[in-house]
């Protein structure tokens, strides 16, 4: 069975086909803040594709891009005694948005172009659209025609001449057309977008951010060209896939064909799939709102494994509710997936574990384990049967292992090897065999033999501090003091 997934652009379920390598394009985040699990729903389904993808065969090439020029961003220079201007701000949360993604297990992306990285595209960009009669200059600012392209509105689904105005208010003089919009902007952000966005008093002196020369000003590029000039320097005219949030599919998605195709006169992307937005209490997710769960704080609660699960939970074109019943429901099938994996590694281990020993109903299990989550995952990414046919597995596995041994050596490697290749390499859950678990668990009390030795060096008591110290030696753990505390490694 193919790959089927549903496109926004045909507005139904179609068949996904790719020669040779498949091209992935992210709509990355704007880094003006850190990333909430809402930001991140978008990065686990792209992840959970491109090692679909990878599974089934294709070399994916994948590209996330970082905007790091908006007047979200510029609004909270000074916020911070180092945040002094704009890339100050940006460089910040870029680094949180990199560690998020590590946290989470996801696949790096082949690269990660930042928007001050691709000025010289943007500008050539804009240049070819004014050439070709797409677009206008007016004012030192440059706006895309949106009734100069005869597609316009394809992908949302609207009438050119039914749309609303896009942009600030004070662009309205200077377009022809109230719903054109900005491809470059004259002079640094504006006062009034500033203050707007701004989570602190700027004072007398309000940000402009960073501005770059031009054929037309001094200004800034449109939210909207960046993405363009950013996904074909990288992957090409046309996309495979392009993926973002529900929210972005108008203007943002739709300028993006516009522009993409006027300058090209090729498709812009062959599929389009968009992610459903998260909500909690009710509302979606948002930093502005308030009711947002930072990734770095929900990993510490829930661990990445019961994330990762959460969000394989639900289809990745529905909306998802973050509550205390998605959660538990997250963590009772993570502790049964992983609590099984253990048992079965156990087992395989063990010497209960025979060689011409046959179960075959464990067999059979593997088999239609597999089989039920490969077409759970074709059939439009159908992630929560896809963990349905893991769960299954557990239970003919835990049937096995409650058996009289000995125990069938090849069905439970299968099925270990079953919950690592697709829970583990699909999945992006991260199994650990009991002897991993316990070198996490000794690095764990070793750490905490550490507080208790540097809270004994606080209050004065050497002798007690050196005697632990020693004592862990004794074990096999070198401790070394340095200037930022102490390390240690196991011997």
């Amino acid at each position: 069975m193919s790959l089927v997934v549903t496109d926004t652009l045909e507005d139904e379920r179609v068949e996904f086909t790719a020669d040779g390598d498949v091209t992935l394009y992210v709509c990355g985040l704007t880094v003006s803040d850190d990333p909430h699990l809402g930001h991140a729903r978008l990065w686990f389904h792209a992840d959970v594709l491109h090692r679909w993808l990878e599974h089934v065969g294709y070399d994916v090439r994948h590209v996330e891009n970082v905007t790091d020029v908006n007047e979200k961003i510029t609004a909270r220079v000074g916020e911070r005694d180092d945040w002094t201007e704009e890339r100050d701000v940006a460089e910040t949360f870029t680094a949180s948005v990199f560690d998020a993604m590590r946290g989470l297990n996801l696949l790096r992306a082949e690269v990660y172009p930042r928007v001050t990285e691709h000025v010289p595209e943007i500008l050539d960009l804009v240049e070819t659209l004014i050439e070709k009669g797409y677009a206008y200059e007016s004012n030192g600012s440059v706006y895309f025609d949106v009734t100069s392209f005869d597609g316009y509105g394809k992908l949302s689904n609207q009438e050119t001449d039914a749309l609303e105005a896009q942009g600030e208010p004070d662009e309205r003089s200077e377009k022809r057309n109230p719903s054109d919009f900005a491809l470059w902007k004259a002079d640094g952000v504006s006062e009034t977008a500033a203050r707007e966005h701004a989570k602190h008093d700027h004072g007398a002196e309000t940000p402009a951010g960073e501005t770059w020369e031009s054929p037309w000003s001094e200004g800034r590029p449109g939210w909207h060209v960046e993405c363009s000039a950013m996904s074909t320097t990288h992957l090409g005219d046309t996309l495979d896939i392009h993926m973002g949030g529900r929210d972005l599919v108008f203007p943002h998605h739709e300028n993006e064909i516009a522009q993409s195709e006027a300058a090209t006169g090729e498709t812009f992307a062959r599929h389009w799939l968009h992610v459903g937005l998260l909500e909690m209490d009710g509302e979606k997710m948002s930093s502005s709102i308030g009711n947002f769960w930072t990734v770095p704080d929900a990993l510490e609660e829930l661990g990445v494994n019961v994330v990762r699960t959460f969000y394989a939970g639900a289809a990745y074109r529905s909306e998802q509710a973050l509550t205390e019943e998605t959660v538990a429901e997250a963590e009772e099938r993570w502790e049964r997936l992983s609590r099984t994996y253990d048992r079965a590694v156990d087992a395989l281990d063990s010497v209960d574990a025979g060689a011409k020993a046959e179960d075959g109903e464990l067999r059979e299990a593997v088999e239609t384990a597999r089989d039920d989550f490969a077409a759970a995952m074709n059939d439009d990414l159908n992630l929560r049967e896809a963990t349905a046919a893991l769960l299954d597995l557990t239970d003919a596995v835990n049937r096995h292992v409650d058996s009289e041994p000995p125990h069938d050596y090849r069905a439970l490697r299968e099925a270990v090897e079953t919950f690592e290749e697709l829970g583990g390499d699909v999945l992006g859950l991260q199994f650990e065999s009991p002897s991993d678990g316990d070198v996490d668990l000794a690095g764990e009390l070793v750490e905490l033999i550490l507080d208790v030795r540097e809270a004994e060096r606080e209050a004065g008591n050497y002798e007690r501090a050196d005697e632990l110290r020693d004592a862990l030696r004794e074990v096999g753990v070198e401790i070394e003091d340095g200037p930022d505390g102490a390390t240690y490694r196991f011997e």
